[in-house]
């Protein structure tokens, strides 16, 4: 193994990190698991990922935190049960720093209580450890682009808690339309927004629309950009939120 890739501690974080002689257009990745065991594995696949380097473990949440100041990753990846700082609260302290990576949560458990103090905690991404590796490789990735990862069943859970609150007030909505005019959304933003808050997928919306998934991706990037939201599962619940999903 050559020097420069062997694995060294930060003293200042506990956290183990390595530098590699790859360029700089590489994705990297902090991984956060009480389990060393687990994070090898992580690592393995995810570094079987051309382009993939992981730069950074810790064994909790604490660790994690100072990991993410320290080494800037692109993406954090967090177990939910970890001693002492868990992964839900190191995902609120990590969303909380200037320019924060995007957090994934990777998680045994498959609860709608563990998925929205995920989404609360300001995570990206929801993925069960029993995903294949396929699947995590992809998921990395398609935080690291700043899309949200859910399944359709999990979006479909999300919706179904935002439905299930009471209707909403005349006055919300006008709230929302207030709010919806105050960011300077276009009519067709709002559109947008309000199939987004039906479960749309971006090639859905266009077939809805009669436009191109790029000018799809346009619209969706102005509205999370005007609304000041992180990702498309934040505009949802936003939407119902704010009474202007219908």
């Amino acid at each position: 193994m050559a020097a420069d890739d062997v694995n060294h501690t930060n003293d200042s974080t506990g956290a183990t990190g390595s530098t590699g002689t790859t360029g700089t257009t590489d994705l990297t990745i902090v991984l956060a698991d009480d389990q060393e065991l687990v994070r090898a594995g992580f690592r393995v696949i995810l570094e079987s990922e051309p382009g993939f380097r992981v730069v950074g473990e810790a064994p909790d949440g604490a660790r994690a935190v100072e990991a993410v100041r320290t080494l800037h990753p692109d993406v954090v990846c967090l177990d939910v049960q970890m001693p002492g700082v868990d992964g839900l609260e190191a995902a609120r302290q990590i969303a909380a720093l200037p320019d924060p990576p995007a957090v994934l949560i990777l998680t045994t458990f498959d609860s709608d209580d563990a998925l929205f103090q995920a989404l609360e905690a300001g995570a990206s991404g929801f993925l069960l450890k029993n995903a294949s590796p396929e699947r995590l490789i992809d998921a990395v990735r398609t935080v690291a682009a700043g899309d949200a990862l859910l399944a359709p069943d999990v979006t479909r859970r999300v919706i179904s808690r935002a439905t299930a609150t009471p209707t909403v007030p005349t006055a919300s909505r006008r709230c929302g339309d207030d709010a919806l005019a105050a960011a300077g959304l276009t009519d067709r933003e709002t559109e947008v927004l309000r199939l987004l808050a039906r479960g749309l997928s971006n090639a859905e919306i266009a077939a809805e629309l009669y436009v191109g998934d790029a000018t799809v991706k346009t619209h969706v990037s102005n509205v999370l950009q005007k609304l000041a939201l992180r990702d498309r599962i934040q505009a949802v619940v936003w939407a119902f939120e704010h009474g202007v999903a219908g």
